[in-house]
Formats: C-alpha cells, structure tokens, sequence
C-alpha cells in the first residue's frame, strides 16, 4: 500500500532515476541492464552521501557513550535490584554527558523513506505504469533493461507468465534473483557482525549482548522477505550493505576507541601498523614499534697524567 503522504519523495525519487539514467544513457543504450544497473548504484552512492553526516553524528554518539561507559557500569552495580532506578540514573547520565542511545537508529531511519520510495517505484515499472512523474518512455526502457538475463521489474515469485512478458527465461530469472538474495542476506549479516563485535569489545558487560548475539545471527534471515522484492530493489539492498561496512570499515580503523574490561577498566588499543609497514615491509623499523632500543652512552675516561711531587723548599722536582 503507497503512502500517500510520500508522494513528493516518490516523484523525487523517480526524478533523480530519471536525470541519472539519461546520463549514462549518452555512453550506454538506455535499455541496457548495465545502464539500469549502474543507475540503481549511483543513486545508491548519492543518498548514501547525503545522509554520511547522520552517520558521524552516530558514531561520536557511541564514541561519548563509550566514554561514559565506566560510569554506567558503575550505577549498575549499585542498582542491579531496582531496576526503574537504574534507567533513570542511565540516562541521566547519557543526558549530561551528551550521549544520544537512539543515534545508532539515525542512519536508518533515515533510509527507510528512501527504501518505500525505490519499492514503489520500481513497483510501477513492474506494473507497466508511467506513475510518480515517470514517462511512458523511461518505464518501457526499465522492463527491457536485463541484469544477467533477469528483468530489473521481477521478483523472485513473479509468475513464469510476467517473467516471459518483460522478454526473460523464468529458470534463469529465478536463479539470478536467488543469488542476488543470498548476495543481500551475506552482506547484512556482515554488517550487523560489524557492529556488534565492535560494539561487545567495548562493553563487555553490556546486558544487550546476549539481544545483539540473536540480532546478529537472525539478521539473514530477513533476506527471505526479499524474495518478494524487485531485482533492482535487491540491488540497491546490496549496495547499502557494501557500502556500510566500507564506511563503518574507514571509521573504526581511523578512531579506535578505549575498550573496558570487565572490571570496568579502561584498556587503551594498540595501535595499528601504519599502511606504509604494510606495502613496504622493510620501512616497518622506522615506526615507533619496531625502532631499536637506543644503546647507553658510554663514558669516556680520559687519562690525566701522574703529577709528580715537588719540593717544599724550591718547588723542584724530586728526584
């Protein structure tokens, strides 16, 4: 069911398809899937791009919650049997210190309009309507564009029947589609991995580990819900995937964080080899790690000569 209220991000959505594909369609054919392919990417890459700020709010958010983490720990203890009591101090503390809980939930939603938008879209072009500020023109050329033989339009329960219609072979299309959704389930796992391990090596303790061990491990699971997505939708899924740990990749490599022990010490990492010890093996002495010890400075002892004794009465010499 379209959201009514959405329909001007709709008609946003298949404006910037539409002023992408023409893009490349001065290199490549506007039917090719190539074309359809590199479209979907792009404005994947685009709205990505426009929500990185969310994502740096999100991760200084964790960064500060993380910093507060010995303090949180520590009204645990205290108040592990009255558990109202506890939430309040919890975010009292997250209130005064500056730390968002929901700031993890920034990046998603804000995608999620964006997500309902490329579905009813691409749901139109399935549907072989010229809807949301679409041409007739763009959604024909959309239904003849293939990615590996499937039809950017089908999913993967689409009918043997509507399959042929848009020109594809309905074995293939299916195949292509279940890779595509194994490819999808795969990066989301890898995603939702990432984060957790990094989130657990920080809070060891963390009373939402065990949640985000199950969070983690269902994750793929989703996946199967789309089955029911358009092949393009599936790609643009992909996408945000590779991209999120790329991004969350660069981040965590560049701004490594403390992690608390058990105890609710404060542990400080490692740092890591820099990437010229890594290409040029030989560099890796100049690095701080691996410079040698400087040896102790020896001391020098000069010989001074034997002064001889003299003579109380004419300051001669003596024999």
């Amino acid at each position: 069911m379209e959201l009514s209220f959405l329909e001007p991000l709709y008609t946003a959505i298949a404006t910037v398809i539409a002023w992408i594909h023409a893009a490349y369609s001065v290199i490549i054919p506007p039917d090719n899937g190539l074309n359809w392919a590199l479209t979907i990417i792009t404005l994947t890459v685009l709205m990505r791009l426009l929500i990185f700020p969310l994502f740096l709010k999100q991760m200084r958010s964790s960064k500060k919650m993380q910093e507060l983490a010995p303090k949180v720990q520590e009204l645990r203890k205290r108040y592990k049997n009255d558990k109202q009591r506890m939430n309040q101090e919890v975010m009292k503390v997250y209130q005064e210190g500056g730390a968002n809980p929901l700031g993890g939930c920034l990046p998603v939603v804000a995608q999620f309009p964006i997500f309902i938008s490329m579905f009813t879209v691409l749901r139109a072009i399935a549907s072989d309507k010229a809807a949301h500020g679409m041409t007739q023109q763009l959604v024909d050329s959309a239904r003849a564009a293939h990615i590996f033989g499937a039809p950017i339009p089908a999913t993967f329960f689409s009918s043997a029947s509507e399959i042929q219609a848009l020109g594809a072979d309905p074995i293939i299309t299916k195949i292509v589609l279940g890779v595509f959704v194994a490819i999808s389930s795969t990066t989301t796992f890898l995603t939702v991995r990432q984060s957790v391990t990094r989130s657990m090596a920080q809070m060891p303790d963390n009373p939402m580990a065990q949640q985000q061990k199950i969070l983690m491990y269902i994750s793929p699971l989703f996946a199967v819900f789309s089955l029911n997505f358009a092949l393009g939708l599936i790609l643009y899924w992909v996408t945000t995937n590779l991209w999120t740990l790329g991004q969350q990749h660069w981040f965590y490599s560049r701004h490594p964080m403390p992690v608390i022990d058990a105890k609710g010490n404060v542990v400080e990492p490692e740092p890591k080899p820099g990437l010229l010890s890594k290409l040029l093996p030989g560099k890796a002495a100049k690095e701080p790690e691996d410079a040698p010890e400087p040896e102790p400075e020896q001391k020098i002892i000069r010989q001074q000569p034997t002064r001889q004794p003299r003579s109380k009465r004419t300051g001669s010499k003596k024999p």
